[in-house]
């Protein structure tokens, strides 16, 4: 599957920046291209030119609303996010019509922050812009919600957040949650955490992006995970997860035949342990009973993925996700581990979101409230002021 990307804010941008990576490691790797147009969108010029894979030029990098906020944000401020995202839509449209690969491309990914400004302002403007123009193409969100330290500590980042999903939730054909908290390292560095989070969020899309892409027929899977399967496991609330299982060192083949029983009994059990890491490491908590679609591929190499690890995976999908309509494959594209990939699509409960909806009514409830006693306050001042001569 081919995406056009495009980011927008700070985080949505970095994030877009590593599927610029991704492309470039299939290309390198597979001889794949599965994200050909990859833009990055901001109000801050600094954060714009920070990117290191996105390309270095005005039709890869847009900065929006440049006379009003200098290049310098829009301060948290997602009302002004979106009203720049309105006025200054038209340079990321013609952005993506400029890239001569766009046509290529299957569907739109949209990447922003929900807790900022500018990704959070302008997700549901950019994407309602998109859907209008090329009405044939399918629009998917990321939308990354904000760390715990955030949603208890800043009002404003909660508010954000819930009418970002709001609006956002009826404009696109599905929305990615990716929550920050369930990447987060405490004994790393901010700038290590910041970096290793946004690389965990894009990497469960690679193997899922490949596998329709490749143009070796050793990578080509006995069946094979498509453009058309993913779009058609794709609405509403959205999880991706992505579970490793490192294999024994190389061996030859003729030791590869001598294996004794116990060996040749864990290898079914690799896939249902990758499966295991793949829930553990979902983007967002959530119960799979919950979901109504779900897709998933397992990748590994070639002559480990066998009928036996195929159908315990399957199996226990089916066990964990009772209630949804399920698609799967395989893909033989990795030398060195058994991977398996899982999104979980149209969602009927995510409690996370119930949160982000139960908090932000309840500031906005509060914050307007203290509003109206500030602007009391303020006149009752002015008012013991207004016989005092005035400087001129």
């Amino acid at each position: 599957m081919k995406l056009t990307v495009i980011g927008l804010g700070q985080c949505g941008s970095r994030i877009a920046d590593h599927f610029a990576r991704l492309n470039l490691k299939a290309r390198t790797q597979r001889k794949a291209t599965i994200a050909p147009t990859v833009i990055a969108v901001n109000t801050d010029q600094a954060d714009l030119t920070g990117l290191r894979f996105i390309k270095n030029d005005f039709q890869h990098r847009v900065l929006l609303g440049l006379r009003q906020t200098l290049g310098h944000g829009v301060g948290k401020i997602n009302e002004l996010g979106a009203q720049l995202a309105k006025e200054d839509g038209d340079k990321v449209l013609e952005a993506v019509k400029a890239s001569p690969q766009f046509y290529e491309t299957h569907a739109f990914l949209i990447v922003a922050g929900t807790a900022g400004g500018t990704g959070s302002g302008a997700l549901p403007i950019i994407c309602r812009a998109v859907k209008e123009r090329y009405i044939s193409k399918p629009v998917y969100a990321l939308a990354v919600l904000p760390f715990e330290h955030e949603q208890t500590t800043e009002s404003r980042s909660v508010y954000n957040t819930a009418t970002c999903l709001k609006s956002t939730y009826d404009m696109v054909d599905a929305i990615f949650l990716a929550d920050n908290q369930r990447y987060v390292k405490k004994d790393a560095s901010l700038i290590s955490n910041i970096d290793t989070i946004n690389r965990m969020i894009v990497e469960p899309f690679y193997d899922l992006m490949c596998a329709g892409e490749v143009t070796k027929a050793k990578h080509v899977g006995a069946r094979t995970i498509d453009a058309g399967d993913i779009i058609a496991s794709l609405e509403g609330w959205t999880t991706i997860g992505l579970g490793r299982h490192e294999l024994p060192s190389f061996r030859f083949p003729w030791e590869i035949r001598k294996r004794t029983f116990r060996e040749k009994a864990l290898e079914s059990f690799r896939g249902t342990q990758a499966l295991d890491a793949t829930i553990s490491d979902l983007s967002l908590t959530c119960s799979p009973k919950d979901a109504a679609k779900a897709i998933y591929i397992i990748s590994g190499p070639g002559k480990e993925l066998n009928m036996d690890m195929v159908k315990s995976v399957a199996d226990y999908v089916k066990e964990l996700a009772a209630n949804a309509l399920i698609r799967g494959g395989d893909f033989p594209g990795e030398k060195h581990f058994i991977d398996v990939t899982l999104i979980l699509s149209q969602l009927s409960f995510v409690p996370r979101i119930k949160d982000f909806y139960e908090q932000a009514t309840k500031y906005a409830q509060e914050h307007q409230g203290q509003i109206e006693e500030t602007k009391k306050r303020i006149e009752s001042l002015a008012e013991l002021g207004k016989d005092l001569p005035t400087l001129e």
